[in-house]
């Protein structure tokens, strides 16, 4: 894995005190293996929000197991890491731009979004396709 996906030092101390204390308790068989490091967590975590790929596929880039960065990155939304992060960058970044919150509008959706097709089919009326009897058209 390149240095290009690193977490920056900068970055990591801007993101570790938002982090929960974790008290880990060593098993009693000594038979689990030790909790990922929180920074190779993020980085893994960063490194499929960024790139959109499937969390399996952190398995071959050596950040961490798919499975360490999908549990921790439950465990930290479940926390609000993210929340706040994005919170706390948003304020500094209008401290140093300024940014004009008067244009600014919400938008969302209320209801459930249409689904496309159905599953029960509903046979379709033929226009011109029979023949029609000379007598029906008669009387039209």
């Amino acid at each position: 894995m390149g240095a290009k996906w690193a977490l920056s030092d900068e970055l990591w101390d801007r993101i570790k005190p938002l982090l929960p204390v974790v008290q880990s308790k060593p098993h009693p068989l000594e038979c689990h293996r030790q909790r990922v490091d929180n920074r190779a967590a993020m980085t893994a975590i960063l490194f499929v929000l960024h790139t959109g790929c499937c969390w399996n596929a952190l398995n071959s880039t050596g950040i961490c197991s798919s499975s360490s960065a999908h549990r921790r990155f439950l465990e930290w939304l479940e926390a609000g890491v993210f929340e706040r992060f994005w919170q706390t960058d948003l304020l500094q970044y209008d401290e140093v731009k300024d940014i004009d919150w008067s244009w600014l509008a919400t938008d969302g959706a209320l209801g459930q979004a249409p689904r496309a097709g159905t599953k029960k089919r509903v046979p379709t009326r033929r226009t011109g396709a029979r023949k029609v009897s000379s007598a029906a058209s008669d009387r039209h």
